[in-house]
């Protein structure tokens, strides 16, 4: 009998014939090398590369790392390493086989996600799901979602606005490489090299591209992809972040996810579109690839089914009774879920610089983009408190949890708000703010009980130590602004 959650998940029912089929994939497409990765607190993709010849010993054992590399193995602003010390013993990272798939930059190499646990040997827990891997928590707050609530699952797409900056001699940035027309096709055109080579990579990899479209800040790009099941959308998300880091490699270029490089003109955002379905199948999509380059389940999409955010009354502006519930959980957590949203210090500069399309206030309404959430069209919800520099996965595990609490409680959002929310405000409408800083939003998580379970154990002591501190740092840094208002100012 399986002892461990390490034993359970390598010997789970039809695992052996993944990897057997990683191996069938790996002799067919002539790969050499394999990236064994996981996700960050903070979203950045890491792990070990080890060459191919090795995959069954990997799938099976795994490999060590140390647990510190789930925040980065970064210090805080006293030198200590955020989460775990040099002393703590290394995580086992065990690869998911049906996420394999080959590179399209260089198809020596393919790359695998995986799921970390404890370290076999620990006195307390061993071999247990590791509580700092933000990707193995997703997927287990969402089974325990669809359990409790008969099958209800969450599908989502993300709009991951991003920028192409030009690439100075020394290596920092000098500008974007287009003028900031929103929706210009001449501006898109030009770039056209590039987010071509995107899409290329993209659909090599599972991506199935959908629109896209030069937004309205200097070089910015917004390039969207089919919605899907939570985990597949937060790892194409990942996937897609590595592709723009190759494609601006070579083109001399930096692909720029942070959330506002640029004051007085539009930040990136990635604005979260939800919905909660019950049945449905996947179905595999070649996107135009005459063979797969990896396993079915990259390029695999869940595909029918009864969307429960659907309106379910004669108004086609109100969503679903579930989707009220769901939408009402939102708005009860919106503080504690900015955190996880808007995650970095440079987030608020977004909220700060108004006027450029950024959510301020808490509320909600259909189409409505100077509110928070939106009914963005009949069947599905957006969350706009979100920047391109989100971490996808603790992201959703807390709407999950707020979706939980929304449904389980039968939570009442209220009236939409289909007015300009700043006219209605000078209407006489009392409307609150959503933190303005991330010591605020941090601040109010850290409050919010319910939904720090979607961070749960390590993961919530990792996070909350990491922004912090991050939020310390800038506090105790003195910034060009600081020089430029207070240096001549007496006697």
């Amino acid at each position: 009998m399986d002892s461990t959650d390490l034993e359970r998940h390598v010997n789970q029912p039809g695992r052996d014939d993944l990897v057997r089929q990683v191996r069938e994939k790996i002799n067919k497409l002539n790969v050499d090398y394999i990236y064994y990765q996981f996700i960050s607190v903070t979203g950045r993709v890491v792990g070990k590369g080890v060459p191919a010849d090795h995959w069954e010993q990997i799938a099976s054992r795994g490999f060590q790392l140390v647990y510190g590399s789930t925040a980065n193995l970064f210090i805080d602003r006293y030198g200590d390493y955020i989460g775990y010390g040099p002393e703590a013993m290394e995580l086992v990272g065990i690869p998911d086989p049906e996420t394999f798939c080959q590179l399209p930059w260089d198809k020596r190499v393919a790359r695998v996600f995986c799921t970390c646990f404890r370290n076999r040997e620990e006195r307390v827990n061993p071999g247990a799901h590791l509580t700092s891997d933000c990707r193995g928590n997703l997927r287990i707050i969402h089974e325990e979602f669809k359990a409790k609530h008969s099958g209800l699952h969450m599908r989502h797409g993300m709009e991951p606005e991003m920028m192409w900056l030009n690439r100075g001699e020394d290596g920092k940035p000098d500008g974007g490489f287009s003028k900031p027309y929103c929706y210009h096709i001449d501006q898109f055109e030009s770039l056209r090299p590039v987010f071509m080579q995107v899409i290329e990579y993209s659909r090599f990899m599972g991506l199935d591209m959908i629109q896209g479209d030069h937004e309205d800040a200097p070089g910015q790009l917004e390039l969207n992809f089919t919605f899907d099941d939570a985990l597949r959308t937060c790892d194409r998300l990942s996937t897609y972040r590595q592709i723009c880091a190759q494609v601006a490699r070579e083109n001399n270029l930096i692909a720029c996810f942070m959330t506002k490089p640029f004051m007085g003109v539009s930040a990136s955002g990635c604005h979260t579109n939800m919905s909660l379905w019950t049945g449905g199948e996947d179905e595999v999509n070649n996107l135009g690839n005459s063979t797969l380059n990896g396993l079915d389940d990259v390029y695999s999409y869940r595909k029918g089914g009864d969307n429960k955010f659907m309106p379910d009354t004669d108004d086609p502006q109100l969503p679903g009774k579930i989707g009220l519930h769901a939408v009402a959980g939102v708005m009860k957590h919106l503080d504690g879920l900015t955190a996880l949203g808007c995650s970095t210090v440079n987030s608020y500069r977004r909220l700060w610089d108004t006027g450029f399309w950024a959510p301020v206030y808490k509320d909600w309404g259909y189409q409505n983009r100077t509110t928070a959430l939106r009914i963005s069209a009949p069947g599905r919800f957006e969350f706009r408190a979100v920047d391109s520099m989100v971490n996808p996965y603790l992201l959703c595990a807390g709407l999950l949890k707020a979706f939980d609490d929304g449904i389980s409680n039968q939570l009442d959002p209220g009236q939409p708000e289909n007015r300009n929310i700043y006219e209605a405000m000078d209407a006489g409408k009392e409307v609150t703010k959503l933190p303005m800083s991330l010591g605020e939003a941090i601040e109010s998580l850290r409050k919010d009980e319910f939904l720090m379970e979607a961070l749960p154990d390590e993961m919530g002591k990792v996070f909350l130590h990491y922004k912090e501190d991050e939020w310390a740092k800038f506090m105790a840094t003195v910034t060009d602004w600081d020089m430029e208002t207070y240096l001549d100012c007496l006697p």
